[in-house]
């Protein structure tokens, strides 16, 4: 929906006995009414489009990860990938209710809500993506597709909708609705539809997202900083701060609603915070995201990232909010691992309960299902292994339908945050004294057939000597070396995070009785277990570099351009009695008149006694060509010229040195008051090792 604004053609109406053989008015069981379209698809991404109908017809939905893969295209990743179903996949729809999906496009959304709810009503402008959804959907008897305008389609809807979601749509909404307060009067419209205990589900970009001051494209428009400077340009979208859609909210008279924040954002969620449950510092790591188009990386957005969580700010710079207007849910935190092999796809909430909060984990799949419902087998497991070491497990409750796993929600800091604060403060004594407690703590009971392979730090909470366990879901019912686990635990800490790389990895190895060899072996290993975790798909990182976006560093560029402006100039020092200083020479630019030739007219009083010339700051060649003192040439012998080079020839030298210089005595030439060197050269930078070897062929040679 990148379009531009257009003029709305007037609905041609059909009628049925027209629409006829024209369109298909049913694709499976899914239905499609084009009453209301005006004949013509007003916006289109071309033959992607095409392609990925052929591609619905022909596959399956257990294909479209190995579709994405193998196409290595932005288009067909953002319409089939299943995590953009993560958006919705975690509200509270019931079996029983109605939803409305405005702006549908090619199902990715509808695909999900359709599993969830009792019937499913979508409305898209485009009957192409219309066709896609509908196939790509075509078992499900529950979706009905309405393809139109929304201005045109709406007054038809009727008004008792339990949910109405508007997912990367909201933002169009000046060109939905032609008025003075188009987002205002747009929500108005949408809660007319809605039933009073209903809920109104808006997914939009922050405008103030940190992605775009760290070097992200505005999405609508692809341009730099568009939505930072209020969208100078124009385009048919607009994307708002959180107080400003706080403003319409208000100006609509809604004041029940709850925001949750998408990250890395609502597109490809994989977590979503709420103000019930932020993120805490070290918890965005995965910015890398632009899968789209190029960017720039203006600073390390983790890093800011945590400065903004310290500070109480991340509901400001969120890259996209997720809104629910109306009865809210009772989750505060999500996180999914849904790009994983299926029988161990699920879903992580915690949610607050009249009896306490509390973390679920829950399957996203009948596969996954006997997956986590071993949980609890692993936690009585674990628990008799531990008894009486000071190691405990976090309780699993299985609930009665089998639909999920529930433990208790327990506060405290992960070990993880405790050792990356020592690292900070530099107190490698207390980062020793924890690692070696972990070590011993998760040593014992080391003779049972059981160990957590996943007792990675951010798994374990410390309360004083007290160690929890929150999470063990790669548990096993086999002897594993505690040193092979405390081993995994490090390496997946230190790839984690560039600052710990500070670590003394060979003194833990030593403390873990781990040889170089056995290392690598069991870094391989590990490597075979992610592969195991993810059925051998590309991770998003992958996918991305596949796709081939990239990104630049501007302080790099900026170097390079610095260094080519320095790379331009010579410095010239002026001797008057005492010798070659660096407070009296100066700098000229601008004296390159090719890639490779330098030609400068130095002026200089009778005071001068001695000229040095600094062509360069690499080693490199230089030939003077010319010299000219007062319109007279000067002899390119040693009497007047002498070098940190090797003479080649007179005229001619090779530097080594990463600061060749040519002095010029001047006071062996006749001068006046006034003086004038005209200087030319060319010059070619040479790799030092080649600088080297030329300079020992000269000596050889002379």
């Amino acid at each position: 929906m990148n379009e531009s604004k257009r003029t709305r053609p007037k609905p041609i109406h059909l009628k049925e006995e027209e629409l006829l053989g024209k369109l298909p008015e049913e694709i499976g069981k899914v239905r499609l009414d084009y009453r209301y379209y005006p004949g013509k698809d007003l916006y289109s991404d071309g033959a992607i489009e095409d392609e990925i109908l052929a591609i619905v017809k022909n596959a399956s939905r257990v294909e479209y990860p190995a579709v994405i893969e193998e196409r290595k295209s932005w288009p067909i990743l953002y319409h089939l990938s299943p995590l953009r179903g993560n958006i919705v996949d975690w509200i509270p729809i019931k079996p029983s209710d109605k939803v409305l999906e405005i702006g549908s496009g090619c199902g990715a959304i509808t695909e999900k809500l359709s599993e969830k709810a009792g019937s499913v009503t979508c409305i898209d402008l485009s009957a192409k993506r219309s066709l896609i959804n509908a196939y790509r959907n075509q078992d499900r008897d529950n979706i009905e597709i309405h393809v139109g305008n929304f201005s045109d389609i709406e007054p038809s809807l009727s008004e008792d909708y339990d949910f109405a979601c508007m997912i990367g749509v909201f933002e169009y909404g000046q060109s939905y609705i032609h008025t003075k307060t188009p987002y205002e009067d747009f929500l108005k419209i949408m809660m007319k539809h809605v039933k009073k205990d209903g809920c109104i589900v808006i997914a939009i970009e922050n405008k103030f997202g940190l992605k775009y001051w760290a070097g992200c494209k505005e999405d609508h428009l692809g341009t730099y900083f568009s939505g930072l400077e209020g969208y100078p340009e124009g385009g048919s979208a607009r994307t708002f701060t959180r107080t400003g859609l706080e403003k319409i909210f208000k100006n609509c008279g809604v004041e029940n609603y709850s925001f949750y924040y998408p990250y890395p954002d609502y597109k490809f969620p994989t977590t979503l915070y709420s103000d019930k449950r932020l993120p805490g510092s070290g918890e965005l790591t995965d910015n890398m995201r632009n899968f789209d188009r190029d960017r720039m990386v203006m600073f390390n957005e983790k890093y800011v990232f945590d400065g903004i969580i310290e500070d109480g700010l991340f509901p400001v710079f969120s890259n996209s909010y997720l809104v629910l207007i109306g009865k809210g849910a009772d989750t505060c935190y999500v996180k999914y691992s849904n790009d994983r092999a299926e029988k161990y796809a699920l879903r992580t909430e915690i949610a607050d309960t009249p009896e306490g909060r509390v973390v679920r984990k829950i399957p996203l799949n009948a596969p996954a299902r006997e997956h986590v419902m071993g949980m609890k087998r692993s936690c009585e497991l674990l628990k008799k292994r531990y008894e009486g070491s000071g190691l405990a497990i976090n309780q699993c409750f299985l609930a009665e339908d089998g639909s999920y796993a529930e433990f208790p929600y327990e506060k405290g800091i992960t070990l993880e945050e405790l050792l990356d604060r020592c690292l900070e403060r530099e107190d490698m004594d207390e980062f020793y004294r924890l690692f070696d407690r972990y070590y011993e703590l998760i040593s014992y009971g080391e003779e049972q057939e059981v160990t957590d392979y996943d007792l990675i730090f951010a798994n374990i909470l410390v309360d004083g000597d007290q160690f929890t366990v929150i999470d063990y879901e790669w548990t096993v019912e086999k002897k594993i070396p505690s040193s092979e686990v405390a081993f995994r635990a490090i390496y997946c800490y230190v790839l984690e995070e560039e600052k710990r790389n500070k670590l003394n990895l060979d003194l833990i190895m030593d403390k873990l009785g781990i040889s170089q060899q056995k290392a690598e072996d069991y870094r391989e290993k590990e490597g075979k277990f992610q592969k195991q975790v993810t059925g051998k798909r590309s991770s998003m990182g992958e996918i991305r570099a596949s796709i081939g976006t990239y990104s630049v560093d501007p302080k790099k560029l900026m170097e390079r351009h610095l260094q080519k402006i320095l790379n331009q100039r010579i410095q010239v020092y002026y001797d008057r009695g005492s010798g070659f200083r660096e407070g009296d020479s100066c700098y000229m630019p601008d004296i390159y008149v090719g890639e490779y030739e330098i030609e400068a007219n130095i002026p200089f009083d009778g005071n001068v006694k001695g000229l040095r010339i600094d062509p360069a700051d690499r080693s490199c060649m230089v030939k003077i060509k010319e010299l000219r003192l007062n319109e007279t040439d000067v002899p390119l012998q040693k009497k007047y010229i002498q070098t940190n080079g090797k003479t080649v020839k007179p005229g001619c030298y090779v530097f080594e040195s990463q600061d060749p210089n040519v002095c010029i005595a001047v006071s062996e030439l006749p001068r006046n008051g006034e003086n004038l060197l005209l200087v030319k050269m060319e010059l070619a930078p040479v790799p030092e090792d080649m600088a080297n070897d030329m300079t020992g062929a000269v000596k050889r040679l002379f």
